[in-house]
């Protein structure tokens, strides 16, 4: 029975009622079901597996199939009903969670954190509609998700990162100059999402990341290992980034959460210190600044000793914002000393950089500074004190992000920090002005980030302010222009 996929055992079986509940409601015959296992099987190179009528029956009645049957019957399933349908939904047994149900604790072994990648982004690929994937996930928070990511610190004892080759497929040996593209590709797609905003590329970095995946279950060399191991860690970050930007918070976690594991596959340190930094912002924005702080901090201590002063600013940037959403402002302050003391040194040394931290300028680094002001701001009751503090530092990333046509993202949502502070000091007007130029801008990219804190602004001033003319009119222009729909793609 070994064709089969079956693992034979067939003592005190019984029916398999969720089985055959989604089986009867897909309208398929058990011919057909297995035509379709088999045509799967070899796509996925799966030749070995050879399913018929009588092996259908047998699944009906109670018999465990062995990996890949599963998880294949979880796909055919899921593309029929247009939702997750996850392994154990279906009744059946697998090695592991599936990525739709599992949290974040997940193994930190190489041929595990390439399988996760794999199923999780094919099954993003085939329910990329809003919600179907986002849905099936929970967002962890607290110690679940501090105590797990503390782990990345902890050495494994496997040396070099391996492909698993048990499959008997022949390896396929990457050229230099193949692997140099799938680094160019990424950092070009990586461009494309701070020039466009996260919704207009998303499903094609998906696509590129399960593409990789496929080249890391083949036998590779250990040094080719770690370089797809680095790209696939860029790639998450960057689907989990793009995910964050137009609200699939929980599809967000997952990619950042895998790419962190890549990372500590590629022994690349400061990559996995700038994938915490973006869960940290998540949890900032999710009204978690503690398990924020924590993310910081792991970043931190994990690549002290070999991240660039650019990266160790950028970090430090972070904590600030972390502070300043827990209202501690002498520490926010002292973290935002220490953000533009180190930046300096990044500034003088000008060492080689990766392309991941390229993003962090003298604009960016303001923008951060600004924003962790603005943040004390609100938790200090809308002080006005702390909204000065801001303002210079606010205006001077506006400045450099109005020459930057590469990070129109930014600039948009430094606009609309500039338009917050003049709301807390009582200035609708100038408000307004600012945050028509960010209407502008929104107008041209793929961010539901940037259109949340839009209307959310806006919001706030039509409340505090209803009885000023200009406010009464951008309300009416961002209902016209910038309805709330968006759809994640």
């Amino acid at each position: 029975m070994g064709g089969s996929g079956t693992d034979g055992t067939n003592a005190g079986k019984r029916p398999n009622e969720r089985l055959g509940s989604w089986f009867v409601r897909s309208g398929w015959s058990k011919g057909e079901l297995a035509r379709q296992v088999n045509r799967r099987a070899r796509q996925m190179g799966a030749h070995h597996i050879s399913t018929d009528t009588s092996r259908v029956r047998r699944w009906l009645d109670g018999e465990q199939p062995r990996e890949p049957i599963p998880r294949i019957l979880s796909e055919l399933f899921s593309e029929r009903f247009g939702s997750v349908v996850a392994i154990e939904d279906l009744g059946l047994r697998t090695a592991h969670q599936t990525p739709s149900v599992s949290g974040v604790d997940l193994p930190w072994a190489g041929p595990q954190t390439v399988s996760l990648l794999s199923e999780f982004s094919r099954s993003d690929l085939m329910l990329a509609r809003r919600g179907f994937l986002g849905s099936s996930l929970q967002l962890a928070a607290g110690p679940a998700l501090i105590e797990p990511m503390q782990r990345w610190l902890v050495p494994t004892p496997t040396g070099e990162p391996a492909a698993d080759p048990s499959d008997g497929r022949r390896p396929r040996r990457l050229s230099e100059i193949e692997l140099d593209l799938l680094e160019s590709t990424t950092a070009m797609f990586r461009k494309w999402d701070a020039q466009c905003g996260g919704g207009l590329r998303r499903k094609a970095v998906v696509g590129q990341l399960h593409e990789v995946t496929d080249l890391l279950q083949e036998a590779q060399p250990a040094p080719t290992a770690r370089r797809l191991f680095t790209v696939a860690a860029e790639l998450a970050e960057l689907a989990g980034w793009m995910s964050y930007d137009v609200g699939l918070q929980p599809t967000a976690q997952k990619y950042f959460v895998l790419a962190l594991h890549a990372a500590k596959e590629a022994g690349d340190k400061p990559l996995g210190s700038y994938i915490l930094s973006s869960m940290s912002r998540q949890m900032i924005h999710l009204g978690r600044p503690d398990d924020a702080l924590e993310l910081i901090h792991l970043a931190q201590y994990g690549s002290r000793d070999c991240a660039t002063p650019r990266t160790q600013a950028m970090l430090y940037a972070m904590e600030a914002r972390a502070y300043a959403n827990m209202g501690q402002p002498s520490k926010c302050k002292r973290a935002v000393r220490m953000a533009e003391d180190t930046f300096a040194d990044a500034t003088f040394e000008g060492g080689p950089e990766p392309d991941w931290i390229r993003f962090f300028t003298e604009a960016e680094l303001n923008g951060e500074n600004s924003h962790s002001y603005r943040d004390l701001a609100y938790v200090a009751g809308r002080s006005p004190t702390y909204a000065s503090l801001a303002e210079p530092v606010m205006e001077r990333a506006v400045e450099l992000f109005e020459k930057d046509p590469d990070h129109q993202r930014s600039y948009a949502l430094n606009l609309i920090g500039m338009a917050t502070v003049h709301l807390l000091k009582r200035e609708p007007e100038q408000s307004v002005v600012l945050a028509e130029k960010a209407l502008g801008v929104a107008r041209s990219i793929r961010s539901e980030r940037v259109n949340n804190r839009l209307r959310k602004t806006v919001d706030t001033a039509a409340r505090d302010f209803g009885d000023v003319a200009e406010v009464v009119d951008l309300t009416d222009r961002l209902t016209l222009l910038l309805p709330e729909s968006a759809e994640a793609v």
